[in-house]
């Protein structure tokens, strides 16, 4: 439409008065639309940008020194968790009234990439906490649970989500963990697997079925805490993440008054699936941040590092995939606060999450595996962190979703756009 418009412009150069006429009909198209100001998807409010200063100075000067230390003892530092708390991050989205940011979903995503520049087991473990655990109790706790439970979440207690089980990871519906009624508690047995902040959490939202008769619609949402008798077991030994803990949870008996059933018995699939639909823009957030803390540690050192008389970034091979890699991260990046915008503005971002959390994942990989190669034998060693970063980026394709099932369901929503 715009070369034939040019074309139109160019022939009728005698007729001043068309000419403004287009040029104020494309200036204005493009600027608004029905009174809304369109911004590029890098546009971010103050608060926004100063909420991102302050995370970003915090990542560098408190978390950074520790990375390689908590990386080694595969352990979380304890005062990074209470920095976290300190800062704010652990209540991103909570209202003031208990104790939390009253921010955005945007700055929620913010945080977590910003974090995940530096060290992507710290912000998995602002992610979980602030997009899953707080996330629920924001939107299905009754008043009383969310004023008793939000402040400690905001400003003390890690939370734990635990979904998961040794026959339930995809197919997260067919868990076997049971609740049982017995008078004003529910009794639960059972166990969880690749459970996040595990280790360090007091606040655990636990997934179990109360009517197995009802398959999936028996599911149901408990909060219970450490204290009531919540079995830490197994520490898995990972690859990457090492620092955030993954572990497994066993219920022998474990008795939770009935007052803490959250958003009603037999609905929790329903808030698992649509918390999981904003994890996912979480987990691309962390992608993306690894992606770029590879890309900003790799990049210098080929600018530094001199073969055959030249800086090895200015040889053509190489400026061609690190411009590539430039173009993955941009086109994750649009791709992740694309999908945070729509669920900030109430839209659908279903199909948005999962092409932001598929795509950051591939990227993560390839960018944090090629920076690398660029720094070569430095980069191979643990010195630098750069390796880190790469043994990192595998689980953005395995948690909250696999990229198989990511791909599963944008093709659901292609199938349904296109058969109608």
């Amino acid at each position: 439409m715009f070369r034939a418009a040019s074309r139109s412009l160019r022939a009728t150069k005698h007729r001043p008065k068309r000419l403004v006429e287009l040029a104020r009909m494309f200036s204005a198209s493009a600027i608004r639309t029905e009174g809304l100001r369109l911004s590029s998807l890098d546009t971010f409010t103050e608060e926004e940008n100063m909420f991102r200063d302050s995370v970003k100075r915090f990542a560098v000067d408190v978390v950074g020194p520790k990375v390689r230390e908590m990386d080694e003892k595969e352990s979380m530092d304890p005062t990074i968790i209470q920095g976290l708390f300190e800062q704010g991050l652990m209540g991103i989205e909570t209202s003031a009234e208990h104790g939390g940011a009253e921010a955005s979903f945007v700055s929620a995503i913010i945080a977590i990439e910003e974090l995940a520049k530096i060290d992507p087991s710290v912000s998995v473990m602002c992610d979980v906490h602030n997009t899953l655990v707080n996330t629920i109790l924001r939107k299905y706790g009754t008043k009383e649970q969310q004023d008793k439970w939000l402040p400690l979440l905001s400003e003390s207690k890690l939370g734990s989500f635990c979904l998961s089980e040794p026959v339930s990871g995809s197919d997260a519906f067919a868990l076997q963990t049971r609740a049982k009624k017995d008078g004003d508690h529910w009794v639960i047995n059972g166990s969880k697997m690749w459970i996040t902040n595990s280790h360090e959490a007091e606040i655990f939202l636990i997934f179990a079925n109360v009517n197995p008769s009802k398959g999936y619609k028996g599911i149901t949402c408990f909060i219970a805490t450490k204290d009531m008798g919540v079995q830490i077991a197994k520490k898995e030994e990972k690859l990457g993440i090492r620092a955030s803990s993954t572990c497994t949870l066993n219920f022998d008996d474990l008795r939770i008054p009935a007052e803490n059933i959250i958003g009603g018995e037999g609905k929790g699939y329903k808030l698992a699936i649509e918390i999981l639909n904003e994890g996912r823009i979480g987990i691309a957030a962390q992608m993306l941040g690894l992606a770029q803390g590879a890309f900003d540690k790799a990049v210098p050192y080929t600018y530094q590092r001199t073969q055959f008389g030249q800086p090895i970034g200015t040889f053509q091979g190489m400026q061609f995939q690190i411009a590539e890699a430039a173009v993955e991260l941009e086109t994750a990046r649009l791709l992740t606060y694309n999908a945070a915008r729509r669920k900030e503005e109430g839209r659908s971002f279903t199909k948005e999450a999962a092409m932001a959390k598929y795509w950051a994942s591939q990227v993560a990989q390839h960018v944090s595996g090629s920076a690398i190669e660029w720094c070569g034998g430095v980069g191979f060693t643990r010195e630098t962190g750069i390796e880190k970063f790469w043994r990192d980026s595998k689980i953005g394709a395995i948690y909250e979703g696999t990229s198989n099932i990511q791909l599963q369901t944008i093709a659901k929503f292609i199938q349904q756009e296109y058969s109608r």
